[in-house]
């Protein structure tokens, strides 16, 4: 990875390369070897990657909370709780004053975790994420990653200024019929999450709060973590789940990994349910990775599995990438395009660097990978243009 990044041309590579350490760039490359069988092997490329240096992972985090939703669901299953991914179900505040029961972009106006889920993936949906973060509770996020051996990765909070990070309100869940067939009362997070040995917690020399500029460095202490080692760990569980110890894996059902990958590996130009608006959430709206700077031209012969992350100046993609002529690659990586050091003032560079770098970075490896196969390349993939559009957090 080092070599591919030092001895590129492309010049955003080449920027990016210049100044690495202000622009806190971490690669982490996975070669896939499959054997006679057909059985994958991985090795492992990076570039200052580092699980103990902190960045802000913004909406990556959403991947694992997606996964553990649907794993909670199969155990209460197994208990005998006669719930699906499809059940409908409302939530509720000490009261039982109703916070949420419809859902807009729902064909029939429900609330259940399988819609939830693909608005995760497909948009980065803030509220999907809210929900399903108070359905599990922090300490189930913290705790369901760390006894599979993932570890360098911490859930603090919600997004979009949503409260109660500390607690969860009741959810109460119904049969087809309307009747309530599982009820979770509402429950205060106890775990103690501890980040000692973690650098670079204090970034940049300011920020904007409530329109003020405050002159000192922002303190991510609170903030929620994840290493690129961490979020390819959980991408390679999802994506080779069979490559994996049982104690390791993923409680899920053959169902769940093939719902959980064609949704993460969708775009909003190919969905109708839930419709989204095709000039504002266009084809690579959460595609960094290859195509994020190529408005309209993903290929039908490519497909991303991924989840990217957008905030504080800092974009990340953790993404498994695999074409139809059996090139196939896990590439994660971040970088921060924030150039006068301020955070919150809108002025990050994330069109005109940060994501046309990464789109450039993944389609580097992509030549690499093919002409290793023996395929001719360029193939399928358009040269780099100018695409300014607005961004938010995801």
């Amino acid at each position: 990875m080092t070599q591919l990044i030092n001895e590129s041309e492309n010049q955003l590579i080449k920027k990016i390369r210049s100044n690495k350490e202000a622009y806190e760039v971490q690669v982490l490359y996975t070669q896939i070897q499959r054997d006679k069988e057909g059985i994958p092997g991985f090795k492992e490329f990076c570039y200052q990657e580092n699980p103990k240096r902190y960045f802000y992972p913004a909406t990556t985090v959403k991947l694992p909370v997606a996964i553990l939703a649907l794993e909670k669901i199969r155990r209460l299953q197994r208990q005998g709780v006669e719930i699906s991914p499809y059940s409908p179900f409302e939530i509720v505040d000490e009261s039982q004053k109703t916070l949420a029961v419809l859902d807009s972009t729902h064909p029939n106006g429900k609330l259940t975790i399988s819609h939830l889920i693909k608005k995760l993936f497909l948009v980065s949906d803030n509220q999907a994420y809210n929900y399903l973060f108070d359905f599990l509770g922090r300490d189930k996020i913290n705790r369901g990653l760390a006894e599979k051996g993932i570890h360098d990765f911490q859930i603090y909070h919600k997004f979009s200024g949503a409260e109660n990070n500390d607690k969860s309100p009741e959810f109460i869940f119904f049969s087809e019929g309307g009747e309530v067939i599982y009820r979770q009362p509402e429950r205060v997070y106890k775990m103690e999450l501890e980040r000692d040995d973690i650098f670079a917690i204090h970034k940049e020399k300011g920020f904007i709060k409530e329109g003020t500029l405050i002159p000192t460095p922002m303190d991510f202490s609170k903030k929620n973590y994840a290493s690129l080692s961490a979020l390819n760990q959980i991408l390679k569980r999802l994506i080779f789940p069979n490559q994996f110890a049982r104690e390791e894996s993923f409680d899920l059902t053959i169902e769940d990994y093939e719902f959980l990958k064609y949704w993460m590996s969708r775009t909003p130009t190919e969905v109708e349910v839930p419709y989204y608006d095709r000039d504002h959430y266009y084809d690579s709206y959460c595609k960094f990775l290859m195509y994020g700077d190529l408005k309209g031209e993903m290929s039908d012969q490519i497909r991303i599995y991924n989840k990217v992350g957008l905030a504080f100046g800092t974009l990340t993609d953790v993404a498994y990438i695999k074409d139809r002529q059996g090139v196939e690659f896990l590439l994660a990586a971040t970088v921060l395009v924030n150039h006068n050091q301020i955070f919150n003032d809108g002025e990050h560079e994330y069109d005109d660097l940060g994501i046309p770098f990464l789109g450039a970075l993944a389609r580097a490896v992509y030549k690499y990978e093919t002409l290793k196969k023996g395929f001719e390349f360029p193939r399928q993939i358009p040269q780099q243009k100018n695409l300014l559009v607005s961004r938010k957090d995801r």
